[in-house]
């Protein structure tokens, strides 16, 4: 028996919500019982695409973060339905039964995602299914994964070492969307949105000229790292922890280094750096 799990790539998703349009192809107007019944046209969004801008002009950056069911390990919606509203079946795809869970709107309070929808008009909780109906039919991915035409989404069994989702994981770090939840989530993400500091170095005797190959070195607790300015003069460093301390110093040869801290308390664009000539 498979056991399924999905990777989502956000370096890799441009917002083009082809995943959105296939999971509502899918499933609006169309009932799958007894996996799921028809989605309505309007308020809910299987799969969403959340947008996290970050930094400020001219250094900006948009982020683009899929949303499905999560399929969590210890899914609170299950353990909040103990009549079996809410299932997890053997391959770990988590379901809500349309007919025991009728009426049962405090269902969609139970996950912290906020993943579970409301159907007004047939008085049921409803969800992404990874698309079930379709993987019991020999089908190897859900529709989201299959339209995203970019390779952001890759689904399949956690199981197999061969399968691609496997080695996905196994080439790349991963990280569950709230870790803090402790859900233990079937869903993980690479490349969830972190802290950057970013700047431009220019030399004080050459304005106007791009300040190329200037080391500039990022400093936290006892790990520094250190890059150089490309051909712009430009610089970034990706991927920081929130709400720390970090030390900046900009060097090169014949000019008086400079050192600054920052606090990640933001995403940070430090503008242009001047390095003046030696004395």
């Amino acid at each position: 028996m498979a056991k399924y799990g999905m990777v989502i790539d956000v370096n890799k998703c441009n917002g083009c919500h082809n995943c959105f349009l296939s999971c509502r192809d899918e499933y609006a107007g169309n009932d799958y019982l007894p996996y799921s019944a028809a989605q309505p046209l309007h308020g809910q969004y299987w799969m969403q695409i959340g947008e996290k801008e970050r930094g400020s002009y001219p250094k900006v950056k948009v982020s683009y973060i899929p949303l499905p069911c999560l399929h969590c390990g210890d899914a609170p919606c299950i353990a909040a339905s103990p009549n079996g509203a809410v299932q997890r079946r053997s391959d770990g795809i988590v379901l809500i039964d349309p007919e025991k869970a009728l009426g049962k709107k405090e269902i969609v309070n139970t996950c912290p995602h906020r993943v579970i929808f409301w159907n007004e008009e047939k008085n049921i909780p409803q969800k992404c299914t990874f698309c079930a109906h379709l993987l019991d039919e020999g089908y190897k991915e859900p529709r989201c994964a299959e339209a995203c035409p970019t390779g952001a989404l890759t689904f399949g069994d956690l199981d197999d070492p061969e399968s691609e989702v496997v080695k996905v994981l196994n080439t790349n770090k991963t990280e569950e969307l709230q870790q803090a939840y402790g859900l233990k989530p079937k869903v993980v993400y690479i490349g969830l949105p972190k802290r950057f500091i970013a700047g431009e170095v220019v030399f004080g005797n050459h304005q106007g000229e791009c300040a190329e190959g200037v080391k500039v070195t990022l400093i936290h607790d006892s790990e520094s790292k250190t890059i150089e300015t490309d051909n712009y003069g430009d610089f970034e460093f990706e991927g920081l922890t929130a709400n720390s301390s970090y030390t900046i110093r900009v060097e090169h040869e014949g000019y008086d280094s400079k050192e600054m801290t920052v606090q990640t308390r933001l995403d940070m664009n430090l503008g242009e750096i001047v390095l003046q000539e030696e004395a």
